[in-house]
């Protein structure tokens, strides 16, 4: 799908880049109905990466690994962002949504206070690729209402470097554009960047912000240290450190994350991430009374 959104740029400079301080490589594992996946930001490192809670990658051309989909299952406490390369899901959802993510688009839902959504495949056959990131709410909007919007490809703001470097901008900004989403208090920064071989791209940080990358199309670095193909690399927090610079081995594509830590407590169970173990019994309490509503 072509994207019409497209926006001059202000370009970037930094003085000092971030470096690497860890790599990652996910778990395979399988969520939903069987529905296979790579779960690169996992429950250990929530305080680290704070406001992220969790990342998975996924995608494959088998029907059998994503055909069973997300049935019916709950959330409180957070926002999921859902980002679609390729394939089309239908959401439902309790609070009366309906959408397709289809490739290029966004998914974007705040479950807040509790809501009930299934996530089912619209399609038999084809490739399947994305992601799911699991953002966090702060402690006074965990029982907000639930709130959902469907960003078409069409609708997310993207800029062409003059390297030639695409960068798509999912939420926060970028050399001075805007992208599709803005939150006031986690300030997420989420974007899909296409490097052309040998090409550099920069792009600003809060030096208190906690970011990582992804590389799921050939190979990155930062500051001479190599990211391989499907490893994210969490950037070290550096109060010297106003950004970081990206350098493509080859024709690479990664996703650049980035957000203000909301330094809370995270106490997960499943699908409820809230702030204290009172907090999760109610939730479950409020969920097995039916106080979530069923599917519409």
């Amino acid at each position: 799908m072509t994207n019409t959104v497209r926006n001059s740029y202000s370009p970037e400079t930094i003085s000092k880049s971030r470096v690497i301080e860890q790599l990652i490589i996910g778990e395979a594992t399988s969520d939903g109905a069987g529905v296979k996946l790579t779960r690169v930001l996992t429950q250990p490192l929530q305080r680290r990466l704070d406001p992220f809670l969790m990342l998975d990658a996924f995608g494959t051309d088998k029907p059998e690994d994503y055909i069973g989909g997300f049935p019916d299952h709950p959330h409180r406490g957070f926002e999921t962002v859902s980002y679609m390369l390729s394939g089309r899901m239908r959401h439902r959802d309790s609070a009366g949504h309906e959408g397709l993510l289809q490739q290029g688009g966004v998914q974007w839902m705040t479950a807040g206070r509790g809501v009930i959504h299934s996530e089912l495949p619209e399609q038999e056959e084809g490739s399947m690729e994305g992601f799911q990131l699991w953002l966090n709410l702060s402690a006074k909007d965990k029982m907000i209402e639930p709130w959902y919007r469907d960003i078409q490809s069409e609708e997310i703001p993207e800029f062409t470097t003059s390297q030639g470097v695409k960068v798509r901008v999912i939420a926060g900004s970028s050399h001075g554009v805007d992208g599709a989403i803005q939150r006031d208090i986690t300030a997420p920064i989420y974007l899909d960047i296409h490097m052309p071989e040998g090409t550099s791209f920069t792009q600003k940080l809060p030096a208190d912000f906690n970011a990582f990358l992804y590389i799921y199309r050939g190979t990155a670095s930062v500051e001479n240290r190599h990211i391989p193909i499907k490893n994210m690399a969490i950037l070290k927090n550096d109060i010297d450190s106003d950004g970081v610079i990206i350098k493509a081995d080859n024709a690479t594509r990664l996703l650049l994350i980035a957000g203000q830590p909301l330094n809370e407590p995270i106490v997960q169970y499943g699908p409820f991430v809230m702030n204290s173990q009172e907090q999760i019994l109610q939730t479950l309490d409020d969920y097995r009374s039916g106080q979530f509503a069923n599917i519409h």
